[in-house]
């Protein structure tokens, strides 16, 4: 019923919207001429409403992506994951083009910055260090560029808006937004929507960074902050896979203080730790940035060398033999180092890898200590020194260096 009424209606409509357009057309010869421009007029406002909602629609849907961001923040404790949730929720505000966050570096550790939006060179200029102080609500920039660099790069970064991220005992760091427009200034509506998302962002970013912070040091050895042998293992797993998957070459050097069970008699076990402390430091001191070195148990350590073949291995026992032997380590002297190095083979998992490896740290004790010894390609009878739990020895194995 409520149907067929509204199709009379609509009938009675159309008629008298017929009848009128007759009637003006016989009252005046121009009636055509403003009947057109009533219709350009018209269409003139549908086209401006049109344009009006769907403004609004994406802003709605902007708005409810950073309210859906900003409830996520509590849901993980990744610290990467965090940030990056925190630079879209960031870029979702109006006029945003790039994003960036600084975390102030912790107590012997290095700044952290997460970018969206900005190439590294860009990164690198506009990140914000500092605070605003104890009454400034945020920082505000301007970029002025010279004709020359403008019609260089038309696209560089013109305005800028940081705010602070709020800790437990002081600011964490700085959020920045940024806009690419000329003459662009951010709203009070839009700091106030920064700060928002600070406020909530700060016990999220702390509470993943102390996640971080306690994975990494239950990734270390307490005595001598190399990684440990859980952490050695489990990344020798990782390597090894994605040597084989991506065909890389991939290096493993194994290797212990010789004689150390008659430093530690001769001087004491504390005396000892410190010993296994210094080697340690000059471990640190000689690897490359991309090895991995840990403390695999005692006396004994490991380090992984990605993108590496045997004599990259080998150079490194020769550097750590100069740097144990050179000058006296503790209250022990000079000391000298054996080692075992193999290069991964097709046919390697992690276990017959770091075997090959282990085997070859045996015969290179067997072989008179300070020497470095590869592991053979072969899996016969261990070493006569080699404990019975372990087998597939190398069988004399090649002679790669002898220190001193």
């Amino acid at each position: 019923m409520t149907i067929a009424l509204a199709a009379v209606g609509a009938a009675l409509a159309t008629l008298v919207l017929t009848l009128l357009f007759q009637w003006v057309v016989r009252r005046a010869p121009e009636a055509d001429e403003r009947l057109t421009q009533v219709v350009r007029d018209l269409e003139s406002r549908m086209d401006d409403m049109v344009r009006e909602l769907t403004g609004a629609l994406e802003q709605s849907q902007l708005e409810g992506q950073r309210t859906r961001l900003l409830g996520e923040l509590a849901g993980s404790i990744d610290l990467d994951e965090v940030l990056t949730r925190v630079l879209d929720a960031a870029g979702s505000i109006d006029g945003v083009d790039a994003t960036l966050i600084s975390l102030a570096p912790q107590p012997g550790g290095e700044p952290i910055v997460a970018t969206l939006g900005l190439s590294a060179e860009e990164a690198e200029r506009q990140s914000v260090t500092g605070s605003p102080g104890r009454e400034a609500r945020s920082i505000s920039m301007s970029y002025d560029y010279s004709a020359e660099q403008v019609a260089a790069d038309g696209d560089s970064i013109r305005a800028g808006v940081a705010v602070p991220l709020p800790g437990e005992a002081a600011p964490l760091g700085l959020v920045t937004i940024f806009t690419r427009a000329p003459d662009h200034t951010f709203s009070e509506e839009q700091i106030s929507e920064l700060e928002e998302l600070a406020t909530r962002a700060g016990p999220a970013i702390e509470n993943a960074r102390r996640f971080r912070e306690a994975r990494q040091l239950a990734d270390l050895d307490a005595l001598t902050s190399l990684h440990n042998r859980r952490y050695f293992h489990e990344t020798l797993v990782r390597e090894v896979a994605r040597a084989h998957r991506y065909d890389r070459a991939l290096a493993l050097i194994i290797f212990d203080l010789d004689d150390f069970k008659a430093i530690n008699d001769r001087i004491g076990h504390l005396s000892g730790d410190g010993v296994l402390a210094e080697a340690a430091e000059r471990v640190r001191e000689v690897v490359r940035s991309a090895d991995i070195a840990c403390r695999v148990g005692g006396d004994e350590f490991a380090v992984i060398l990605p993108e590496s073949k045997l004599g990259d291995a080998d150079q490194l026992y020769a550097r750590l033999q100069k740097a144990v032997s050179t000058r006296p380590v503790g209250q022990a002297g000079p000391l000298t180092i054996s080692a075992g190095v193999a290069e991964l083979q097709p046919d390697d998992d992690a276990i017959a890898f770091f075997q090959r490896a282990d085997h070859a740290l045996y015969a290179a004790k067997e072989a008179g200590k300070g020497q470095v010894v590869a592991a053979s390609l072969l899996h016969p009878q261990p070493p006569s020194n080699m404990p019975p739990t372990l087998t597939s020895a190398p069988e004399e194995p090649p002679n790669l260096n002898t220190a001193g």
